[in-house]
Parts: structure tokens; C-alpha cells; sequence
């Protein structure tokens, strides 16, 4: 059974920074790529950031240059660095692989 464990989130001033984790389990984890998207209150999911297997990363425009997608194969861990956080960037943030998704983890940018 595929499991995915976010954690990290919490209330962070606008120009503040988090980092995201995701412990991932129940499937080979190098041999797939690995997501996160997010879900603000009132707005449709968002795709935010990928990671192939190779890790090759991409980022929705939104967040290009503040945010970074890493993986440690090692420990079945992604991570998602957000940086310059802005207050639009608040929502329930999840980690994805396929259609599985986590329980999430809340952000809240507010000053």
C-alpha cells in the first residue's frame, strides 16, 4: 500500500520560509517520480513541483525561483524548500504519486 507522510508546514510571515517533507512507502520509491500540490481555501488543486526518478525537477510559474524539489533516495524522503513565501502561497500543501496523496501539510503566510 502506497503511504505518503507530509510534515513540516506551519504559520510562517510573508518573506518567511519553510521546508516540506514527504516520507514515502509501499512502492519501489527510486524507480518513480514523486509531486506536490496544493489546495487553497475557495480554489481548485494545484500541480506546485515534480521529480522524475532522474531527478529532473519542474515547477509551476507561481512558484519558479522560490521554490526547490528534492528527493534522498536513501531515506524515501521528498522535500519541497519554500522560500520568499508570499501570502497567496497559503494552502494545504500535499505530497503525490500517481493519484495517491498524503494527509497534507498546512501552510498559512500571514503577517
Amino acid at each position: 500500500e502506497v503511504q505518503l507522510v507530509e510534515s513540516g508546514g506551519g504559520l510562517v510571515q510573508p518573506g518567511g520560509s519553510l521546508r516540506l517533507s514527504c516520507a514515502a512507502s509501499g512502492f519501489t520509491f527510486n524507480n518513480y517520480g514523486v509531486s506536490w500540490v496544493r489546495k487553497a481555501p475557495g480554489k481548485v488543486l494545484e500541480w506546485v513541483s515534480g521529480i522524475t526518478s532522474g531527478f529532473r525537477t519542474t515547477y509551476a510559474d507561481s512558484v519558479k525561483g522560490r521554490f526547490t524539489i528534492s528527493r534522498d533516495n536513501a531515506k524515501n524522503m521528498v522535500y519541497l524548500e519554500l522560500n520568499d513565501l508570499k501570502t497567496e502561497d497559503t494552502a494545504m500543501y500535499y505530497c503525490a504519486q500517481g493519484s495517491i496523496r498524503g494527509q497534507g501539510t498546512q501552510v498559512t503566510v500571514s503577517s
